[in-house]
């Protein structure tokens, strides 16, 4: 079922009032310059212009994807003229300065109001004093990242805190899940992994299952798990500090048809173009090429996704996440502010024309874009099997799919001293800033993600 809690009051300082007061004098000086400065029809028409080149843009660049041959050429040049045509317009019209300071001011409105509703919502999962260990063991894959286990030394640091270390080495795949219940079997008290998020996944499943702490060590190429945990990612060597001054976090784990995940499990566009034999090789060549044929519906099978109480069918893409994104982007897809919610986070996306594209840009295509916290999600489609990406991975799993969240499953032991969550940004909400700004009763900030 969807989750809607209730938002915690926050109560607005005297700072926060005036950056919202701050966000509408900017505002207003945004409309008002090209007013003063050029009239009221041309003021319009300026507005109209660039308005009707963003519309072509995106228009354009949607056909682009969704073409092939003369036609996505001819898309492909469109988006790139339209800009200048605007630009051009301006010049003539002699309206350039004004519109360039109107967007200045504009843009400046954004971080002025992001301060002002920046609430006092805490983004740190409890800790807990992390109990000593004894027999930590780590797996390190020597290849993840580029070969960051042996640039920074990983083994000989982990080795030197008593840590017994195994390598992902050998010909052919290598059974990570089978080498951590090894682990546990010769009584592993700690299991912890460098390497990527994939792997990680697969090592916290055993570790969840045995309740024993598991160590991330940010040693992938992205370590999006590692950021939503606060841990450097710069320098993955400091990740080991937690075996000599840790603390424990318990935050959720993902499960997908029982198979655990940490960030996120994709399903349509994405999944079908990452499992195909040429996405490795050609990964823009392959793009291209299957696009068309996906996004007009005509290969892949079409999904029918259940999210809680809501039904969306035929979505493009849908995205479910281990706690949801922050909203403070189109899509929602910037980073997780807390991994203990108990919540999955789901996106879907239905485009099926560039109108549909447009639409996008102003939140008026409601079906297009949809995001909602829930404690499940199925995938149905009408094949025995479905392209999932899981965590990077990309799977074929049996139909329909199952995405569960397990709240608090996971015992994460960090380093006490680390760089902690930035906050995601608040989406910019104008009624909210106005009550903020004007009124003495001040409404209470939601958290990050509170949305169905």
């Amino acid at each position: 079922m969807s989750d809607n809690r209730s938002a915690a009051p926050d109560t607005a300082t005297g700072t926060r009032r005036w950056w919202a007061r701050a966000a509408f004098a900017l505002a207003i000086l945004a409309v008002a310059v090209p007013l003063v400065s050029a009239g009221l029809l041309s003021a319009v028409g300026s507005l109209l212009v660039g308005v009707g080149g963003v519309v072509v843009m995106v228009a354009a660049l949607y056909w682009f994807l969704a073409s092939r041959g003369v036609l996505r050429w001819i898309s492909l040049a469109i988006a790139i003229l339209s800009p200048i045509v605007v630009l051009v317009l301006f010049i003539g019209a002699h309206l350039l300065a004004e519109v360039v300071a109107s967007m200045v001011l504009a843009l400046l409105t954004v971080p002025c109001a992001r301060a002002a509703l920046r609430g006092r919502t805490s983004t740190t999962v409890r800790e807990v004093p992390a109990p000593p260990v004894r027999r930590p063991v780590l797996i390190m894959n020597p290849h993840s990242g580029g070969g960051k286990v042996t640039k920074f030394d990983l083994q000989r640091k982990a080795e030197e805190l008593g840590a017994e270390v195994v390598l992902l080495e050998g010909p052919g795949t290598v059974d990570v899940t089978g080498l951590a219940r090894q682990a546990v079997d010769r009584g592993a008290d700690l299991l912890g992994v460098a390497g990527g998020d994939g792997t990680q996944a697969l090592v916290a499943g055993v570790a969840a299952e045995n309740n024993l702490p598991f160590l991330v060590i940010s040693a992938g190429t992205r370590n999006h798990f590692a950021m939503d945990l606060g841990l450097d990612r710069a320098d993955p060597s400091r990740g080991l500090d937690a075996l000599r001054d840790g603390v424990e976090l318990a935050v959720d784990l993902g499960r997908i048809n029982g198979r655990p995940f940490v960030n996120n499990a994709s399903f349509g566009v994405y999944a079908e173009v990452v499992r195909s034999p040429a996405y490795r090789d050609d990964k823009a060549g392959t793009v291209l090429q299957m696009l068309p044929d996906l996004l007009a519906g005509q290969a892949g099978a079409p999904l029918v996704t259940r999210i809680g109480n809501v039904t969306v069918r035929n979505p493009q893409a849908v995205l479910v996440s281990n706690n949801p994104y922050g909203t403070s982007d189109l899509a929602g897809l910037s980073r997780r502010e807390r991994l203990d919610r108990g919540v999955l986070g789901a996106v879907t996306v239905s485009v099926a024309n560039a109108r549909q594209a447009v639409g996008l840009l102003r939140r008026a295509n409601v079906r297009g874009l949809t995001q909602h916290t829930t404690t499940e999600v199925i995938v149905d489609a009408d094949t025995r099997q479905t392209p999932v990406g899981v965590d990077g991975e990309s799977l074929l799993l049996t139909t329909p799919v199952r995405c569960t969240i397990e709240p608090g499953a996971l015992r994460i032991r960090v380093p006490r001293d680390r760089p902690g969550v930035r906050p995601a940004e608040p989406t910019v909400d104008w009624v909210r800033i106005r009550e903020l700004a004007w009124h003495r009763q001040t409404p209470p900030l939601p958290t990050q993600g509170d949305q169905s």
